[in-house]
């Protein structure tokens, strides 16, 4: 027995690109689970010939395995263009972190027959790949979504490790996992924990041994209370006090690192100093109310304001200015700008001297003035003196010229009059700034000295002035000597309301701070990092040292005030904490003000979580949506994790001594992830519940938030009950916590809420997890209920929580009874919590100088919340005491389902095999199947199924469910009205199994009996569940089932198609779309074969099924390029054996009526004939097969199909060929059978006569009449109300180019078969004389461009059988020639392309290129070709079958072909155009743009057949790719000319 190859497994997530490189994934965002070992791969999926292709290459900055990631090193991936193939690249992930890819490529440059300029190289932007850091508590791996965070204020902590010790123990108790330390390192001179001194050095007072300490501690942490630890970076300020300031003050803003702060630097000092006199200047210090306000901003105006001359730092110094412009234009030192004076009028130069002051002034601004980017010294503004020595020299002369009695003075004040203008502007921005000067004064003083939520800062003075001081003053000392004492002065941080927090608000382009817009933290220096290491070598450095220290210590770090944080340097920093630890969690507090800007900076940095408040609530209401938004997804949620399965054999260097490997794959699709929260109850920049709402909501607000899928934290006091939020600055006090000194229980009658914590905790950790990721939030009143489950077990946590917001009292509001459907509960317990809020309580709390405490409290358990179950649902009743402040938390399961991840297993497995058996017909039913299909197939007893307030599906099998599941679970759309139909009953699944069921019973579909066992027993599985749930399970087993079938499919077609790309495939599968039994439409009238149908679902029974022309245009590539040989061979055969005046029928009809009537449908036939000799292997075969006629060979007798004449005799395929080609040699006239009305009620009398004769000039066949129309374009007017009735639409009468084409092809290949032997005739015969093929084709070939071509130049016409006068447009191949109506030979139409394909002998390859190039521009629309050049007066490009108006044009769908945009011919026009272009092409690169401009114009096609619910292409439609309710929203030949031009790239790359 041979050994099995051995199989590895591989966890893949599939990124696709775009056609220009960005990723194809929902929002962009690609956020990836941890790092898994063995390492789990991002896989680029690139359509080969994608416009990033050209000369391309994708750069990856994920580090291979043993490198260390470097933001600057991107590995390069090199992108070989491959039309049929989609480019797969591999990226293991190795580590976490914020990775970066982009793409290079040469751009595709607009299609033109002559040379272009290639396009310079270009990039694409940047793109990251985000992996979530796989965070350990001791050996377990602890996901984001399980922490339960703990924020404490270190300095409150007191001494480690006595004070700290019992602290961490209290927290671990209560089931925390992560302790948040604010910062630790020493403070300054504030004793904020933000306003560092020294980055390096950890606080002495909290940790007496350093560093051991911080060592000592964090092991303790973990192994002994299972807490990991957390710390802020503080990157953007320092504390005034920090040494390193002095000896590097260049790592602030000062004014000499920033001179535009000069005058906010002025004003600051003016500001201290008039704080200093306001008891000199008889002002109030102490300010009592709004009049002593404005008393002492009034005053700040004249003695500050109007002393300093702030315009200074605006205007140009007039005076100083002029004199040098003067003296410029007297030593004639002048400068004309380069495009002179602009619009000077119509007198030119001499214009100038009419310009008034303020187009004098505007002259200078625009072209003289210097310095006018920003602020900085006084008068920095000035004018480049040459440039208005340039002016003078206009107004007045050259200064030589003027003479020696010329006027200087007169000169400088002309000059000081156009300065003054030109200052204007300039004192009205000063004007804006000043007043915003005094207006955010006022408004700062009012809030820090009066408002009774402000600080009230006390007396005015110079110590404590008028406002907080901007600038820190370093001292003055032997260190500071050594500076430049601008340099001296540096700004302090703060922050600017409702402005983009990306701005530097102290950069060049900002005036904040002088305009006093920044809310100053005056203990906290603003650092200066600039943009690289380079720009401030020793901060980047420090920084880079303190940011690996913390890093070396704690899984995770805050980034403080990440949103004025430079993005830069976090991304730096960042990098420099992850080289220390790999798997570093980052949080950030990030207040952008927009999501997106969120996303920005979670996708460059790599953020875990952003940190979210509960305590930013203000209603029930609103916390309700704060729940639901971090809540995770909704209950009973679609499986958007999308996987699919995958072998694949390894590359032969992973092989086992040489023996084949495979990898089992399980590719996933990458979904949509929002932007991950840390959510809090409460942080220590929250006031909380008892200062904001009534103090019991500590209680349910908690449980809200520990019910969250994210992480969730608290902070040290929530738990305890402290009044207030404490001051991290000013407060002295020790924290104290009962839970510090004590065990920690789950029960009632103690005091705070930790004993309860300590259960929400538990549970919040353990549905962290195990996953339980769906979330049902309830708002009624002031309750909210949360019910989180787990998606695959379903066992879930249940809370009801009475919110206690202000102004809602005692009441309990009352909530109605909750009904668990489907669920049984079990009761973990019910509290209300009882706090006494008084404010005399309250002061008596704060006023305790001892230690920080909480307010007295209790929890309170409740016993009689009611619980009932039965065998349908649980139902819980709450008691009429539940007041604000309580909650209930209940265990909850589905019985039967404790094991459903079995379920979910068992309903996604077996489906490969159970569909393996299929053949591509049986796959036609059970994935297919239209209204009129599934009608015809059950005796019109089933259609197709009807969604309640949706609609029909379009198909009866599986694509009909999974055209509307697809999207459903794609938006997790549990709204979607199949969802609610699922949840009304089980009628869908009865549906699908009972019609499988019953098609399996009848002969020839046995087959399908295993799906619809297998459908049965899942189906069967996934009653039991709750109805909630059924749509969820449903969609997984149609799911499944569906993605069996279609792999089936794939499998039983040909290698190209098996190994091709998704649009290849998708095209296809329409081939397994359109063919199937019909009883209604076979191929013979008395035995039933499977047939093609036109289109769906117009085209799909009876007469109107099987189109001779439709299906020989189609055959090629929806049978022969697919590998369905035998239904190729079929459909020609039995045309074959209706073969009548030379004509296959256009209307088969099972061969019962036959209709012939169209001129080209043979010579399609013919094509197709050929395609199979040689296509199919042995295909040359086909020629000697007999067929049985249902009329007598070269007789025109018309018989009915069961007359004895019918199927009497017999004929090859090669016998048939050549009558179809004696007949038209000979010439046609005859008049169809059964002509009249019932035959066609549209037809005059005159269309059914049909005239077909060849000039033998020309060798080429003419044909038809102004009263008929035997092409594709086929439309007969209808419309009595327009006189249009029996007039055709399209008559093309004449010779239709695409026939000449198409005749010419056959003829070279029979003439081919002849000469090998192949084929037993030579020629034909015409007036007892031999026409040879080979004669009949260069007759032709030696008249084609002749009669067939309009020159591009006038000048050339004579060398074409054209008429000058009628062209319309140039450099195109005529459509028809010698029709009935001469003006129509020149209309440019879509149908020379299909000549060029199948004929390119025919055709100059210049003259082809140009045609196809004046087609690209004027009628190829974003998936089909207009029927009619735009500019033609006949166009007419939206197609209305059921207007009946007296438009002649338009009537009854006249227009059919006269503007509307088809699909077919696209394929033909692109398979020429890449024929063609191929043709000048001499390098591998110009090849490569040949089929990157094929690619670019299939787009609009891939999107449509991606969208399309009928999984296909349509018919046509309206100008300009809009949508048309007539067509056919699938038609065979739109896929089938398509799956052509693959065919051709396949081999034209090959060569």
């Amino acid at each position: 027995m041979a050994s099995q190859a051995p199989r590895t497994s591989h966890e893949v997530y599939l990124l696709p690109l775009t056609d220009l490189g960005a990723p194809d994934v929902p929002g962009q965002y690609i956020y990836l689970p941890p790092p898994t070992d063995p390492a789990y791969v991002v896989r680029f999926a690139i359509e080969g010939t994608s416009s990033i292709c050209r000369q391309g290459s994708l750069w990856v900055s994920v580090p291979a395995k043993g490198k260390e990631f470097d933001r600057n090193t991107f590995r390069e991936f090199n992108l070989h263009p491959d039309f049929n193939r989609t480019i797969e690249i591999d990226v293991s992930i190795v580590s976490a972190g914020a990775f970066a890819f982009y793409t290079t490529f040469t751009p595709l440059p607009e299609f033109s027959t002559s040379d272009v300029p290639t396009p310079e190289p270009t990039r694409t932007p940047l793109y990251y790949i985000d992996v979530s850091p796989r965070l350990m508590l001791n050996g377990e791996h602890l996901p984001l979504d399980a922490l339960s965070t703990f924020s404490v204020i270190s300095k409150f902590m007191g001494t480690y490790p006595h004070d700290w010790e019992k602290h961490l123990k209290g927290i671990g108790q209560r089931g925390y996992n992560m302790v948040h330390f604010t910062p630790l390192m020493e403070r300054g001179a504030s004793n904020s924990p933000y306003s560092i001194r020294n980055q390096l050095a950890f606080d002495s007072e909290c940790f007496p041994e350093g560093e051991n300490d911080i060592v000592d501690m964090v092991s303790k942490m973990e192994k002994e209370h299972g807490l990991l630890g957390m710390t802020d970076v503080v990157w953007n300020h320092t504390s005034p006090d920090s040494p390193w300031l002095e000896t590097h003050p260049e790592v602030g803003y000062n004014l000499e690192t920033a001179p535009w702060l000069e005058s906010a630097f002025e004003l600051d000092t003016a500001i201290i100093q008039y704080s200093g006199s306001i008891k000199t200047l008889g002002l109030p210090s102490d300010l009592s109310n709004e009049q002593d306000l404005r008393q002492v901003v009034d005053g700040m105006r004249t003695h500050v304001m109007g002393k300093m001359k702030l315009w200074e730092y605006y205007v140009i110094h007039v005076e100083r200015n002029a004199r040098n412009i003067t003296e410029a234009w007297a030593t004639n030192n002048v400068s004309f700008p380069k495009d002179g004076f602009g619009d000077s009028g119509l007198g030119g130069l001499e214009g100038v001297k009419n310009w008034s002051l303020k187009q004098k002034a505007d002259f200078l601004r625009a072209k003289g003035l210097l310095c006018g980017d920003r602020l900085g010294e006084r008068f920095r503004r000035k004018i480049d003196s040459p440039v208005g020595a340039a002016l003078l020299t206009v107004l007045l002369g050259r200064y030589e010229k003027a003479g020696p009695n010329a006027d200087l003075e007169l000169a400088q004040t002309e000059m000081s009059h156009t300065l003054d203008e030109m200052n204007l502007p300039f004192y009205r921005e000063y004007d804006g700034d000043s007043q915003a000067i005094m207006q955010q004064v006022f408004d700062r003083v009012k809030y820090i000295r009066l408002d009774p939520n402000g600080p009230k800062v006390g007396t005015i003075s110079e110590i404590n002035p008028l406002v907080e001081v901007y600038f820190t003053r370093l001292p003055d000392n032997l260190t500071t000597k050594k500076h430049n004492p601008r340099s001296l002065a540096l700004v302090n941080n703060g922050w600017v309301m409702n402005v983009d927090v990306r701005r530097d608000n102290a950069g060049a382009s900002s005036r904040a701070y002088l305009r006093r817009e920044v809310i100053v933290w005056s203990d906290c220096v603003k650092l200066r990092y600039g943009s690289s290491p380079k720009d401030n070598p020793f901060l980047w450095d420090l920084m880079a040292k303190y940011t690996r220290l913390m890093a070396k210590y704690f899984a995770g770090l805050r980034i403080d005030n990440c949103h004025s944080t430079p993005m830069v340097l976090a991304e730096y920093l960042l990098d420099e904490a992850r080289k220390v630890r790999p798997n570093l969690a980052v949080f950030a507090e990030l207040f952008t003000g927009s999501e997106e800007m969120d996303f920005v900076y979670v996708e460059r940095l790599g953020i875990s979580s952003l940190i979210r408040e509960a305590m930013k609530s203000w209603s029930t209401e609103e916390m309700s949506r704060l729940v639901h938004k971090h809540g995770g997804i909704p209950i009973g949620s679609f499986e958007v994790d999308e996987v699919a399965g995958n072998t694949k054999a390894l590359p032969k260097s992973l092989q086992v001594n040489g023996t084949p490997s495979f990898k089992e794959e399980a590719i996933r699709r990458i979904k949509r992830s929002p932007v991950h929260a840390l959510f809090m109850d409460c942080s220590h920049d929250n006031e909380v519940p008892a200062q904001t709402r009534d103090a019991r909501d500590t209680l349910p607000n908690g449980a809200l938030v520990s019910m969250c899928a994210c992480a969730t934290g608290s902070v040290m006091g929530y738990d305890e009950l402290y009044p207030k939020l404490v001051d991290l600055v000013h407060e002295k006090r020790l924290y104290a916590s009962p839970y510090s000194t004590s065990n920690v229980e789950v029960r009632g009658n103690q005091a705070g809420i930790g004993g309860i914590k300590k259960l929400l905790n538990r549970l919040h950790v353990m549905m962290g997890q195990d996953g339980y990721d769906e979330t049902h939030i309830h708002h009624e009143g002031e309750y909210v209920t949360v019910h989180r489950v787990h998606p695959k077990s379903r066992k879930g946590v249940f809370l009801i929580a009475h919110t206690a917001y202000p102004g809602y009292g005692n009441g309990n509001g009352g909530l109605s009874p909750v009904h668990l459907t489907g669920t049984k509960a079990k009761s973990l317990g019910s509290w209300r919590f009882e706090v006494d809020d008084s404010e005399s309580v309250k002061q008596s709390v704060l006023n305790d100088k001892s230690v920080l405490k909480g307010l007295p409290s209790r929890v309170v358990e409740l016993y009689d919340v009611g619980l009932t179950s039965n065998a349908d649902e649980t139902v819980i009743t709450l008691p009429d005491a539940f007041p604000p402040g309580s909650i209930a938390l209940f265990e909850t399961w589905i019985p039967g389902a404790e094991h459903s991840e079995g379920l979910d297993i068992f309903t996604t497995s077996g489906a490969k095999d159970a569909f393996a058996g299929l053949t591509l017909v049986d796959l036609n039913f059970a994935l297919y199947r239209s209204e009129p299909e599934e009608r015809d197939s059950s005796d019109g007893a089933d259609g197709v199924y009807t969604i309640p307030n949706y609609g029909p599906l379009r198909y009866a099998g599986l694509q009909g469910w999974w055209s509307v599941l697809r999207d459903v679970i794609k938006d997790n759309n549990l709204g979607h009205p199949i969802c609610q139909h699922l949840r009304d009953g089980q009628w869908a699944l009865d549906y699908i199994v009972g019609r499988l069921e019953r098609v399996s019973k009848r002969t020839g579909y046995e087959r399908l009996g295993r799906p619809a066992a297998w459908l049965k027993q899942r189906f069967d599985a996934i009653r039991r569940v709750p109805n909630f749930l059924l749509p969820r399970y449903f969609a997984l087993v149609v799911k499944t089932a569906y993605g069996a079938a279609w792999d089936q499919g794939i499998r039983l077609m040909a290698e190209n198609v098996r190994e091709g790309q998704w649009f290849l495939q998708s095209l296809a599968m329409t081939s397994v779309q359109y063919t199937g039994f019909m009883k209604s439409a076979s191929l013979y009238p008395q035995r039933s074969v499977p047939s093609l149908a036109a289109g769906l679902p117009h085209f799909s029974s009876d007469w109107a099924r099987c189109w001779g022309r439709d299906i020989f245009i189609s055959l090629r590539g929806l049978f022969l390029a697919t590998g369905r040989y035998a239904e190729a061979r079929e459909h020609i055969l039995a045309f074959a054996s209706v073969l009548k005046h030379g004509m296959i029928p256009n209307l088969l009809s099972g061969g019962k009526l036959p209709r012939y009537n169209s001129r080209d449908s043979v010579w399609f036939f013919l094509q197709n004939i050929q395609d199979y000799t040689k296509m199919v292997p042995g295909g040359l075969k086909l020629l000697q097969e007999s067929v049985l006629r249902r009329f007598l060979p070269y007789d025109d007798t018309y018989f009915e199909y069961d007359d004895p004449r019918a199927y009497a005799e017999s004929s090859t395929i090669e016998d048939i060929v050549q009558e179809a080609l004696q007949r038209h040699a000979s010439g046609m006239s005859f008049r169809e059978s059964n002509a009249g009305g019932k035959l066609d009620e549209q037809m005059s009398s005159e269309g059914f006569n049909i005239d077909i004769k060849v000039d033998w000039q020309t060798g080429i066949i003419f044909g038809g009449s102004q009263y008929n129309c035997g092409t594709w374009m086929d439309k007969m007017g209808e419309s009595q109300k327009a006189g249009s009735k029996g007039v055709p639409g399209t008559p093309r009468d004449g010779a239709a180019v695409e026939i000449t084409g198409l005749l010419y092809s056959t003829l070279i290949w029979v003439t081919d078969l002849s000469r090998k032997g192949h084929y037993k005739y030579g020629g034909v015969l015409v007036d007892q004389q031999k026409i040879t093929f080979e004669d009949w084709a260069s007759r032709i070939k030696g008249s084609f461009e002749r009669c067939y071509y309009v020159p591009v130049q006038e000048r050339d016409d004579y060398k074409y059988d054209v008429n000058t006068k009628i062209v319309n447009r140039r450099g195109i191949y005529k459509d028809l020639y010698r029709s009935g109506k001469e003006y129509e030979d020149y209309q440019l139409r879509a149908n020379f392309p299909i000549a060029m394909t199948v004929a390119p002998q025919l055709f100059t390859p210049e003259n082809a290129l140009q045609a196809l190039s004046v087609a690209d521009s004027a009628l190829l629309g974003p998936t089909g070709m207009a029927t009619l050049d735009p500019s033609d007066l006949n166009y007419r490009p939206y197609y209305i079958n059921s207007e009946d108006s007296t438009d002649f044009a338009t009537s009854k769908g006249r227009n059919y072909h006269q503007g509307p945009e088809w699909l077919w011919p696209t394929g033909y026009f692109l398979r020429a155009l890449l024929k063609f272009d191929l043709m000048r092409r001499t390098t591998k690169e110009g090849r490569t743009e040949s089929f990157q401009q094929i690619t670019r114009r299939l787009a609009g096609c891939k999107k449509e057949i991606a969208q399309n619910p009928w999984a296909g292409l349509p018919e046509l439609t309206q100008r300009n790719g809009e949508f048309c309710p007539d067509s056919n929203p699938t038609q065979a030949w739109s896929s089938g000319c398509l799956i052509d031009l693959f065919m051709d790239a396949r081999e034209l790359s090959v060569e």
